[in-house]
């Protein structure tokens, strides 16, 4: 009977509270519009990551603080463009990493996804040469998606 009290003590003393934090979610990808013209690029917004959102994608949680993660892995940015030129082009990055997107047909648009790490960009239209290139910068802040319902 003594034996049996005593493993059934050390049982209960082994099975103490865990804790088990959740990491922060990810970030869903930032979307940036890229409109290509004969003359110019435009890139809106022109700075991501730099803080907080201003407006978040799903309305009822406008009131919601979106919580920083303390990361330095990349931002995942999709890149909405808009071919209004009669050349068919390429978007390019180059910065602290290099990213081309696919063909962009002329009078077209497209999409494209590059995980970007913090730091200064130029983007410019291969095949266009009238085309200024312009600059674009990411920023170190990420933020959790935690209070983001819906996503999947």
């Amino acid at each position: 009977m003594g034996c049996a009290l005593g493993a059934l003590t050390l049982g209960a003393v082994g099975c103490g509270a865990q804790e088990h934090p959740n990491e922060a979610r990810r970030q869903p990808p930032t979307r940036v519009s890229v409109t290509l013209t004969p003359r110019a690029i435009t890139v809106q917004p022109p700075r991501i990551a730099i803080g907080p959102e201003a407006s978040q994608q799903i309305p009822q949680n406008q009131h919601a603080g979106q919580p920083p993660v303390r990361s330095n892995a990349p931002l995942d940015v999709v890149f909405v463009t808009a071919n209004l030129t009669n050349s068919n082009s390429k978007l390019e990055l180059h910065g602290p990493k290099d990213a081309t997107s696919g063909p962009l047909v002329a009078n077209g648009n497209g999409s494209f996804q590059a995980s970007l790490p913090t730091g200064a960009y130029t983007v410019r239209a291969a095949g266009i040469a009238g085309a200024k290139p312009v600059h674009f910068t990411v920023g170190p802040y990420r933020s959790s998606s935690q209070n983001d319902v819906l996503l999947p």
